[in-house]
């Protein structure tokens, strides 16, 4: 891999994570470095499912696939700030 892939996945990553948290509802607590990582993981499943499925290369932008992309960097991102202990978690109630 060039410098300039390496580059553009970071860059990739930033937006799709960032995208990611911008669709769900609330406050995530996880970090930029969390969020970029997710981001890169999304946008490198996204990209071989919609390879998979045969909708990775159109004219134009792969609308597809940048949903994909989106919706794994959601999931990815709700599932980092629930394991991390975010979210609305339901308190226990001490007596």
């Amino acid at each position: 891999m060039e410098i300039s892939g390496i580059f553009t996945a970071l860059f990739i990553g930033i937006i799709i994570g960032a995208l990611g948290r911008l669709v769900l509802p609330g406050k995530q607590r996880i970090g930029f470095w969390l969020t970029l990582v997710v981001g890169i993981v999304a946008a490198l499943l996204g990209t071989l499912l919609a390879a998979a499925v045969g909708v990775a290369d159109t004219d134009g932008i792969d609308w597809i696939e940048l949903f994909l992309q989106i919706a794994f960097a959601a999931g990815g991102v709700a599932l980092v700030d629930r394991l991390r202990g975010g979210g609305n978690r339901r308190r226990s109630i001490t007596r």
